[in-house]
């Protein structure tokens, strides 16, 4: 089982057995992500940055863990200064990049575009977020914070709130909570609701879903709640976004009945949907969900780019 050199697009091309692996590496890189120790499992390389939507956390996670890795970067922060705005196709652009280096992290507004990226390129490809799509090392971050948390990831029962309709997060993440073997809680605006293709994917896993329309009830029977925020850009008619933009919010009264390890988490950025007294909780995992981006990134980018032994 070796991740050496292969793309990374969906969280679907990744087996069990190789997220464990992930994840347990990633347990090892944290001193390394924390600066204690020093790892040189990249030196000489470049990873392309070709970020085409706008990005903090995942963007800055994934510099950091090259540069902790001993690499370097070469970033395409904003696609209007690109040749992409002469006209330039997304194929040729990445052709290019992958003359110019030894692996591609991809983000785009355009679900399919990792995987269009990945034919273009002979240098391997990371998805870190196509569209509606997938975002599949959000995925074993959000799985590590779940993995610290509880010490396992079997038998958890996951609330997933909010936007999965367009929520890549959520997509991603619902496939590798059933492959562990997890109960799915779905709740949020109907119109966003799971798209049925998606459902029928994971109840054909064996996954156990149900739905919970109160957020109350939801809350009190969960280990997890996986809160994502409603996405304006995804929007085709603002007046749309209006209709469900702040139908939901997580504060003090809606955890009052949680059970004392239930783990409040965040793909961030928030808007509004966590009240920042929320923060001060032990609930609050979130901030700590965004560190471990790091660890795993540095894990994810030294099985698939790093040294081999004997090499």
């Amino acid at each position: 089982m070796s991740l050496h050199g292969r793309d990374l697009i969906s969280i679907r091309d990744l087996s069990r057995e190789e997220i464990e692996s992930v994840l347990a590496a990633a347990k090892k890189m944290i001193p390394f992500a924390e600066g204690k120790k020093v790892s040189h499992s990249l030196e000489n390389k470049i990873v392309a940055m070709a970020f085409f939507e706008p990005s903090t956390r995942t963007r800055l996670s994934f510099e950091s863990a090259v540069q902790r890795l001993g690499g370097s970067c070469i970033t395409i922060a904003d696609a209007s200064v690109t040749s992409m705005r002469k006209g330039e196709s997304l194929h040729d652009t990445i052709r290019m990049l992958s003359s110019y280096s030894d692996a591609i992290v991809i983000r785009h507004p355009n679900e399919g575009s990792a995987r269009l990226a990945a034919r273009a390129s002979d240098r391997p490809v990371l998805n870190a977020g196509d569209g509606a799509g997938q975002h599949p090392t959000q995925t074993l971050l959000d799985l590590a914070t779940m993995q610290e948390a509880f010490g396992t990831l079997s038998g958890l029962t996951v609330v997933l709130l909010g936007d999965l309709k367009f929520g890549r997060t959520v997509h991603s993440l619902a496939h590798a909570l059933a492959m562990f073997g997890a109960e799915i809680v779905l709740t949020g605006p109907p119109s966003l609701a799971l798209p049925l293709q998606s459902r029928r994917h994971l109840e054909h896993m064996g996954a156990k879903v149900r739905e919970q329309s109160d957020l109350h009830a939801a809350v009190r029977d969960a280990d997890v709640l996986y809160v994502t925020r409603i996405q304006k850009e995804r929007f085709g008619d603002e007046s749309e976004y209006r209709r469900v933009a702040g139908s939901y919010r997580i504060d003090a009264s809606v955890l009052a009945d949680a059970k004392s390890r239930l783990a409040v988490m965040h793909p961030l950025p928030r808007a509004g949907e966590i009240a920042p007294e929320v923060d001060s909780t032990t609930h609050a995992v979130y901030f700590r969900q965004a560190a471990l981006a790091v660890p795993v990134r540095m894990a994810l980018l030294d099985l698939i780019l790093g040294a081999r032994k004997g090499d």
